[in-house]
């Protein structure tokens, strides 16, 4: 790639070079993979867990293990999508809401993301390509695990 501090010598001058938009083509972006929200989702229910079990340290034994597979999930989804998942912002998301504060609140409102995490992972399962169908069946069964693991 030529840039400034290049030099050309012609017809005895030796004249410096600019940037040059031969080799500095500015492609568009990919467009989004229809499994970047499913993504987003597995590393929010992580994320739900984390705080459930932040809010009441009692249900780290039973949420832990739940959180982890998320994150795994969000892992895996994004080797599918083949690009790095996007820097956290370090905000919560808008409009999200601080979980509930007792042990019973926290269940149901994990039970209710869980539910539709599964729903949108079983919908991602029906809509992919071969390829990507077991990994994502696998991830909407999961899901559907957990939902009993939370009643």
């Amino acid at each position: 790639m030529l840039r400034a501090g290049a030099l050309l010598t012609a017809g005895g001058a030796t004249l410096p070079l600019t940037g040059c938009d031969l080799f500095d083509r500015n492609e568009p972006p990919p467009p989004p993979d229809p499994l970047e929200p499913l993504a987003a989702e597995s590393r929010e229910l992580a994320a739900r867990h984390r705080a459930a079990v932040a809010a009441d340290p009692a249900l780290a034994d039973r949420l832990t293990p739940i959180a982890d597979a998320h994150a795994a999930h969000a892992e895996e989804i994004q080797r599918l999508i083949g690009r790095p998942a996007p820097a956290p912002s370090g905000s919560p998301a808008a409009g999200a809401t601080p979980p509930a504060t007792d042990r019973d609140g926290l269940l149901a409102e994990l039970r209710t993301a869980e539910q539709r995490g599964r729903e949108s992972a079983a919908k991602a399962c029906g809509a992919a390509p071969a390829e990507r169908a077991a990994v994502l069946g696998s991830i909407a069964a999961a899901r559907a695990t957990h939902v009993e693991v939370l009643r």
